[in-house]
């Protein structure tokens, strides 16, 4: 399987529906390695232009991974050890064409039906099981900018409930995709 995975955030939006860099949580790392590390993601790829944010996703990793986090938890270590920091999509991007020697076929989330270039799940299963590069792209805080949209290939359908209410943090949606994608 070519599947990867990217947290972007930059460029987000937040509650006013303005353009914003978001802070990164420990918890996203943590959670979103462990779940990309559960189905076979080669690399999940944490998206953010700040400095500091950088810093702070780098000093988890080390912890964890060369640390003493490492050391006491070799199950972290191991979901941990598949996780990239970069300054921007297209970076993350080209690594996965580097490795691949494909570029991936980039594919958005997002909480909004996107009619023009929708993908479904099935479809998506498909383009994964035909072992093609596959780079599922989620956003953090509101979601990601129209701009990143635009500039995926496809858009992901999103996922739906049953009462109409779609507000799932990042965490829950990527599980409920990876799960729906790949399990």
């Amino acid at each position: 399987m070519r599947l990867y995975m990217g947290l972007v955030h930059f460029p987000v939006y937040n509650k006013n529906n303005e353009k914003i860099a978001s802070a990164i949580t420990t918890l996203d790392i943590h959670d979103l390695a462990r779940l990309a590390r559960t189905y076979d993601v080669r690399r999940f790829f944490i998206v953010t232009p700040l400095d500091d944010q950088q810093e702070l996703a780098r000093r988890v990793l080390r912890h964890w991974i060369e640390g003493y986090g490492g050391r006491y938890n070799r199950h972290r270590r191991e979901a941990l050890e598949c996780v990239s920091v970069v300054e921007s999509l297209e970076q993350a991007i080209a690594r996965i064409h580097e490795i691949e020697g494909a570029p991936p076929i980039t594919i958005a989330t997002d909480a909004t039906e996107q009619k023009e270039r929708s993908i479904s799940y099935a479809e998506a299963r498909q383009a994964i099981r035909e072992n093609q590069v596959v780079a599922l792209i989620f956003g953090t805080a509101w979601g990601l900018h129209e701009e990143v949209i635009r500039e995926a290939d496809r858009v992901l359908a999103p996922v739906s409930g049953k009462r109409g209410y779609n507000h799932l943090s990042v965490r829950t949606a990527a599980a409920i995709i990876l799960d729906r994608l790949a399990g």
